[in-house]
């Protein structure tokens, strides 16, 4: 399955699609420095498969190349970043601003 996960900012997500057809998202909400995902949803026909995982790792691939960081109060986010420490530096923790 060739997927795509791209930015829809007039929606306020990030989007999985198989084709044209979305197949999952995870909705944000932006600031100049900071990300807080929401939300996380992928189609029932395509759970278990890994497309919430490779959700996740392109939206972070993609904050981290913005030099942003993340709130994760979505648990699925969250949970993800708790097992992938690679990413943990993206973690928003209060008094982190400079």
């Amino acid at each position: 399955m060739a997927i795509e996960v791209i930015d829809n900012p007039e929606r306020e997500r990030f989007e999985v699609r198989e084709g044209r057809r979305v197949i999952g998202w995870a909705a944000y909400q932006e600031t100049a420095r900071l990300i807080v995902f929401t939300h996380t949803e992928v189609d029932p026909a395509y759970e278990g498969q890994g497309i919430g995982s490779q959700l996740v790792r392109a939206t972070l691939d993609h904050v981290r190349a913005q030099g942003m960081q993340v709130l994760p109060t979505c648990p699925f986010v969250s949970a993800w970043m708790g097992r992938h420490p690679e990413y943990d530096d993206l973690r928003y923790r209060p008094g982190d601003e400079a």
